[in-house]
């Protein structure tokens, strides 16, 4: 006989569709969190920033690392959004809780999110390589024009293929961490939701460049205030479109 009690099945990352004026919504209730512990917050993102400038020094390894912590920062964002979530007291050091929290898991994510963005840019670069060297073996007023037509092509083709990607790892660190979804599960799930949701993320992604767009502005310090209430706006998302949220 099974021994009680039974536990609950997996999750299985079954998701709802929301209406577009949502976008608003997880955007104010970001900032909501944000204003909670506007301090805490800062520190985090200003140890994020100093993470990311770090490794951007060190060539090759540097942004390959990067794509490998995201999506472990990105946990401990969320987590931090879900202490605030429930009126528990929020920490800086909320910001590493990834590293004791799944951590096998999100590496994991990290790692097939690092390896799809190298596919992309060696593709991209590939592509751009071969329009340059095309216009360089022709000695014709033809080969500017093939060698930006190489280089525009791979441009687009990377804006193209890197959208499913941003939308297969948007919301999996989060169904990783707060439903202990496998990785590969998370990301399948994570893709269905955004691709269900298209609507709502058509509207979220202009104000959010609007809002970068201002946060350059005083010398890159509104991201400071930018960054963790975007991190909310996820955590908001998540819970307005998973079921089990």
């Amino acid at each position: 006989m099974q021994a009680f009690p039974i536990p609950a099945p997996q999750f299985n990352g079954a998701s709802r569709r929301v209406g577009a004026g949502s976008a608003l919504n997880w955007l104010q209730q970001g900032w909501a969190m944000f204003i909670a512990r506007p301090g805490a917050w800062m520190a985090m993102t200003v140890i994020v920033i100093v993470i990311y400038v770090g490794l951007a020094t060190v060539p090759l390894i540097g942004p390959l690392a990067a794509h490998l912590l995201a999506p472990v920062l990105a946990a401990g964002m969320l987590i931090a959004c879900q202490k605030l979530a429930h009126e528990q007291e929020l920490a800086v050091s909320d910001l590493f809780a990834g590293f004791q929290r799944h951590t096998s898991a999100l590496l994991t994510l990290g790692v097939l999110y690092m390896l799809a963005m190298l596919a992309l840019v060696v593709l991209a670069m590939l592509l751009a390589g071969s329009g340059m060297a095309g216009a360089m073996i022709m000695h014709s007023p033809l080969a500017a024009g093939i060698a930006f037509g190489g280089v525009a092509l791979a441009g687009l083709l990377w804006l193209l293929l890197s959208v499913p990607i941003v939308m297969a790892i948007w919301f999996a660190p989060a169904l990783v961490v707060f439903n202990a979804m496998p990785p590969v599960d998370a990301l399948k799930a994570s893709f269905n939701a955004c691709l269900k949701n298209i609507l709502v993320f058509l509207v979220y992604a202009p104000l959010v460049m609007v809002l970068c767009f201002f946060a350059t502005l005083p010398v890159g310090l509104g991201f400071l205030v930018l960054g963790p209430v975007l991190a909310g706006s996820v955590y908001a998302s998540y819970r307005d479109i998973f079921l089990s949220a």
